[in-house]
């Protein structure tokens, strides 16, 4: 039976399976043996807190949001909209399901009936997001606000309509950057009754992407004052550390936060599960190989078919767009097996997939004719799908405030849910399984970005030009100081001219910037016999997924790679089934171009700085599916790609380490294997995850003459990630020691030191020495934080 309750739309369809502690038995119980479930958290049921309309809500507003079941508003809603009322910028940071939208639905739609000509932006980081606001808005029905979205989906007939007619405007930062802001003349009737501009999920323009929002915030603020406007921003954000400050940052613009969560919340149980160590070869205990757990994408996809088996309606999230494939298509296969047909109701959903086919999966999960998903986090915001009991959580999706969302995607409308964190065979997964404490009892982190990265500074004057003259005024706007260096060095370099009514731009076309960071055009994955466009990959990740010979995964079907033309960004691919898979291997070299802060403990060193990066994929490995057995490496004939960016590092002495117990010969393993840990465990301090950041270590580096490891940001100009890491290098290093020292293997495996992403096929690693390397550090940082950190006063 659905219940009705204040400040949440009634549930529709949900499915009706098994409970949360009913499903969980179940699951443990397909395992033989030790048990996988390490701990269980259970996070208890809430009651609401329910308050009165404000008395200057419009009727018909109160209206609408009642025929939808909302009979009032929570605590934290209404607060969140009393500030925006009031004309003050609000940042609204409550957990999943809380009934966000309303918050900044109640104020814009009592302004745009109270004002006819009034008008709303809406801005979220998917175009899925914007699209299901979209039909929130059309269901309330209110009179006269013709909501509409425009993206790059929108077809050009309609934008015209758009510009025109339309009162509350659902975009994403992208559109705003690419064509609302460069033509904001054909947009001054809509910018110069612009009232109020909402951010939905705001927490994830973090590194260089919100680096770049944050830039296009105030080129929105800029040419509305154009216009005569100064709109009122409402942000809304899941669960997240000192969210007013962050908000702040992204706007430039003094914002309160409203972070008491006042709505209702069923029971949640969640399982911390860490899968089995395969059985051990006879030949593997000869040549003391490390042990290997069974891998994380297929514990997933077992439980996803037990889950669906049980009735169960269940959303898996997976870290890659490639995992989210393997996980769909084997959930399918077994549940083909136990019923023929069953397969046919889960599927997988990433971006990447053309418009028609993303809309088609996401009617299917909310009419039930799909019971489940494996998903990447593009399903994570705030997309609502009713009626699911269970999420899957392969492996840790690199932040707390992720880990967040994504579970609470389960238990809408008050019900009970449960959630499973499926341990990758990684340092951080596994460390976290088995350190619980870090995952509950902490609160989530503060989101990292950087406005002042000269990578994204520039460029982005550049665009704010293109729209309007810059003046000096605007740069303050843009962040005082470092925007006046910047807008220097663009007319030394001739890209800006300055005339007494300020700087131009000089050029025909305007500025190429990508704010994503993806390091260009898509690359179009295109079937060479039919011509067919089956999908797209960012510029950043083809030369790893398709270079030629690669394994190319779309919709459970796999592909080889014939070619891959980085000009024409393009790679030609056929279906194929082969019996292995693909891993690309590269080669790394790293030097240090200056020193920002450091600190000297004595045969130790810290140092943050910038450094040159130059990355090449130079071969890939084929591997048997199965047993992982090497078939043969291929060489490969790709561009290096350089990158200027922010590092940590820390170098030692070579007696320090000797008198650690670590011979010469060892240092290299030793330094490598603290490396990959180190990397693996700053998403514990920092927004990111291991695929945002690179490293680099060696016996004797040429600028620094000693044993050094540097961790990086993997963004030109930084992401703010290196930054945090050597504000909580002693934590860090402390978790990392910890991580090593405690797994149970003897030599060292992807548990504790093994990377999948090591470029040098994890080779050498030496685990004992990794400990003896990080506890060195340690003592010697310990010893020096008395003294504290000393700015570097020249270049290294």
């Amino acid at each position: 039976m659905t219940t009705t309750v204040p400040g949440i739309p009634a549930a529709r369809g949900a499915l009706t399976g098994l409970g949360p502690a009913e499903l969980l038995h179940r699951l443990r119980a397909r395992s033989a043996g030790q048990s996988p479930v390490t701990h269980v958290e259970k996070l208890p049921a809430r009651a609401g807190r329910p308050v009165p309309w404000p008395q200057w809500a419009a009727p018909a507003v109160i209206s609408a949001l009642a025929d939808r079941g909302i009979t009032a508003p929570w605590e934290h809603q209404a607060a969140a909209a009393e500030l925006a009322r009031a004309g003050r910028h609000v940042v609204l940071a409550t957990g999943t399901a809380s009934g966000k939208s309303m918050a900044y639905q109640l104020p814009a739609l009592t302004a745009l009936v109270e004002d006819p000509r009034a008008t709303v932006l809406y801005l979220s980081p998917t175009k899925a997001l914007a699209a299901d606001q979209l039909r929130a808005l059309v269901r309330l029905g209110v009179d006269g606000v013709r909501p509409a979205t425009y993206d790059g989906d929108t077809p050009r007939e309609e934008r015209e309509w758009i510009r025109q007619h339309s009162r509350f405007v659902l975009t994403n930062p992208d559109m705003l950057h690419h064509a609302l802001l460069p033509g904001h003349a054909r947009w001054g009737a809509f910018l110069r009754r612009l009232r109020y501009v909402v951010i939905d999920e705001c927490h994830t323009y973090r590194g260089v992407f919100g680096s770049h929002v944050a830039h296009v915030l105030r080129r929105l603020r800029r040419v509305a004052a154009r216009y005569g406007s100064e709109p009122t921003f409402i942000l809304a954000s899941a669960t997240s550390g000192d969210p007013a400050h962050a908000a702040s940052r992204l706007t430039g613009l003094p914002v309160d936060a409203v972070t008491e969560d006042a709505s209702p919340r069923g029971a949640t149980t969640f399982a911390l599960w860490e899968p089995p160590l395969l059985p051990r070869e006879l030949d593997d205990l000869e040549a003391e190989l490390p042990p290997v757990r069974r891998s994380a994408l297929s514990e997933t996809a077992d439980l996803l078919t037990d889950a669906v088996v049980a009735g169960t309606r269940t959303l898996a999230f997976v870290r890659s767009r490639r995992g989210a494939e393997v996980v769909a298509t084997m959930t399918r296969r077994a549940l083909d097996e136990v019923v023929p047909g069953l397969g046919d109701r889960v599927a997988a959903y990433r971006a990447g997939y053309l418009k028609e086919d993303r809309r088609a999966i996401e009617r299917a999960l909310l009419t039930g004719e799909l019971l489940a998903l494996a998903s990447t986090n593009a399903l994570e915001l705030g997309v609502d799908l009713v009626g699911l009991d269970a999420v899957l959580i392969c492996g840790y999706p690199g932040t707390r405030a992720s880990l967040w969302q994504q579970a609470g995607r389960a238990g809408r409308a008050g019900g009970e849910a449960l959630a499973v964190l499926v341990a990758r065979d990684d340092p951080l997964d596994t460390y976290l399984v088995h350190h619980p404490e870090a995952l509950f009892g902490r609160p989530v982190e503060a989101t990292v970005l950087d406005p002042t990265n000269p990578y994204v500074l520039g460029p982005q004057l550049c665009c704010a030009a293109v729209e309007a003259p810059l003046t000096k005024a605007d740069l303050e706007l843009f962040g005082g100081a470092p925007a006046l260096a910047a807008v220097e060095a663009l007319t030394v370099s001739g890209a800006l001219r300055r005339r007494p009514s300020g700087w131009f731009w000089t050029h025909r076309g305007r500025p190429d910037v990508d704010l994503r960071g993806t390091g260009g055009a898509p690359i179009s994955v295109v079937e060479s016999a039919t011509g067919r466009l089956l999908g797209t990959v960012d510029q950043g990740s083809s030369h790893v997924t398709l270079h030629t010979g690669a394994v190319y995964l779309h919709q459970g079907v796999s592909y080889l790679v014939d070619d891959l033309d980085l000009e024409d960004a393009v790679a030609l691919v056929h279906a194929a089934e082969p019996d292995w898979s693909t891993h690309a291997r590269d080669v790394t070299d790293l030097s240090v171009v200056s020193i920002r802060e450091y600190v000297n403990a004595g045969p130790v060193g810290l140092f943050l700085g910038e450094v040159d990066v130059t990355n090449q994929v130079v071969s890939y490995q084929r591997r048997r599916i199965g047993s992982g057995e090497v078939i043969d490496t291929r060489p490969l004939d790709l561009p290096p790609r350089e990158l200027r960016t922010v590092a940590v590092w820390f170098t030692l002495s070579p007696n320090l380490l000797v008198a650690s117990g670590v011979e010469p010969a060892d240092f290299p393993g030793a330094l490598h294997a603290a490396e990959h840990a180190a990397i693996g465990l700053l998403p514990l301090m920092a927004t990111c995850d291991r695929w945002d950041i690179g490293g680099l270590s060696t016996a004797n580096h040429q600028d620094t003459e000693a044993p050094t490891v540097f961790v990086y940001d993997g963004h030109p100009g930084g992401a703010g990630f290196a930054e945090r890491a050597y504000a909580t290098a002693a934590e860090w290093l402390q978790a990392t020691r910890e991580a090593i020292a405690s797994c149970g293997c003897e030599t060292g495996c992807p548990s504790c030191v093994q990377s999948p992403k090591c470029g040098n096929g994890n080779n050498p690693l030496d685990k004992k020495g990794a400990v003896a390397v990080l506890d060195a550090v340690l003592t010697q940082l310990s010893s020096a934080t008395q003294t504290g950190p000393a700015r570097a006063a020249a270049d290294a």
